[in-house]
């Protein structure tokens, strides 16, 4: 197992700064997920990593070693693409064991490596089959298979679940986490899509035009983004962002109905700060449904649209003349358009930006 180090590491494309200063230090046997738009220097990074990419400027480190100007062969790594790369006159066993034939490793060695790596993904029966004859879950884990026989320090998975259907990444997100977990080797993963960084990632780190906007477990991205962008691309549907004017009651005010207590470390946070506006979020699945009456802060609204989920509903609901908010309610079915209700934000559910920065305001 290595570790994987990243210091001040640089790339630029001529004056196009694609990524800024990024540092990373990676714990054995850690499943990282670099996550973020199209764009955001994500894939340059893995890129970097790998050695497909010269580096600007800084460090990469594997086990102790810099690896910078070092060729892709002699860093022990074996990256999975988003296309599976398979090549279409070899079968299964003739793809899986290329890389290893290169090396001129004995032909027992092969074998052994190869039927050890068919076992673990479940593909003995293929391996007489030519990619053409394979599913697109099955030609995935040849590509995994792939990389399985070279017994790298490092795996390097650029969004390898991107061309399945959405039932069969399901699958495969869990197929690869046991078997990342069964092999123990550190493990970089690229992806946009936050609902599989969330489920996959050890740690997360949040890319946007270059730079690293946040590194951490899921729930620490979850229940404390560092800014904005990191609250908005975690979560789905996304976290509500409403402007609001700071009182000197310990209140934020949003409208003649939008009014929201802070709690105590919070309210001290913002005076502290001496912001008298600030953006309020919260997330829709925080939204509480409440009666007349029997909530702190109520907020009245009306519902815009209904969107049934089978075990939830999402309501587009709107609290004041222009400030609409998304709700994820536990319910099924009933709710209407036109409909009058009463929604709630626990207190610990609140959290509060400084529009000036972007940053979260602490309590």
């Amino acid at each position: 197992m290595a570790i994987v180090e990243l210091t001040n590491v640089v790339k630029k494309y001529g004056d196009v700064l694609a990524v800024e200063s990024f540092n990373l230090t990676t714990t054995e046997g850690e499943f990282v997920v670099l996550v973020g738009p199209s764009g955001c220097g994500k894939t340059t990074t893995m890129r970097m990593i790998a050695g497909l990419e010269t580096v600007t400027g800084g460090e990469i480190k594997i086990s102790g070693k810099n690896v910078v100007g070092m060729i892709p062969r002699e860093r022990d790594v074996a990256m999975v693409f988003q296309n599976y790369a398979l090549f279409p006159h070899m079968n299964v066993f003739g793809n899986m064991s290329f890389g290893l034939r290169l090396r001129k490793l004995p032909r027992e060695q092969v074998e052994r490596r190869v039927r050890e790596a068919a076992s673990i993904l479940g593909i003995e029966r293929l391996l007489d089959r030519k990619p053409k004859e394979l599913s697109g879950g099955e030609r995935q884990r040849v590509a995994l298979g792939r990389a399985i026989v070279r017994e790298p320090q490092v795996f390097l998975m650029d969004e390898p679940l991107s061309n399945i259907d959405a039932k069969l990444r399901v699958e495969m997100r869990a197929e690869i986490i046991k078997l990342q977990r069964r092999l123990g080797v550190t493990t970089f993963y690229v992806t946009h899509d936050q609902v599989e960084a969330l489920s996959m990632g050890d740690r997360i780190v949040v890319m946007s035009k270059g730079k690293v906007q946040q590194v951490g477990t899921p729930k620490e991205l979850y229940q404390n983004p560092n800014n904005l962008f990191v609250a908005g691309f975690i979560g789905s549907p996304s976290m509500n962002f409403i402007r609001a004017q700071v009182t000197d009651k310990g209140t934020v005010s949003a409208g003649e109905n939008f009014n929201v207590a802070l709690p105590g470390q919070l309210a001290e946070a913002v005076r502290s700060k001496q912001l008298r506006e600030v953006i309020l979020g919260v997330r829709p699945e925080h939204l509480r449904l409440v009666g007349n009456g029997q909530a702190e802060n109520p907020i009245p609204g009306v519902v815009d649209v209904v969107e049934p989920q089978g075990s939830t509903t999402i309501l587009q609901v709107s609290v004041g003349a222009d400030t609409k908010v998304i709700a994820q309610v536990n319910e099924q079915w009933g709710r209407q358009p036109g409909e009058r209700l009463q929604l709630s934000i626990p207190p610990d559910a609140i959290r509060l930006f400084d529009p000036n920065t972007d940053e979260r305001v602490a309590a």
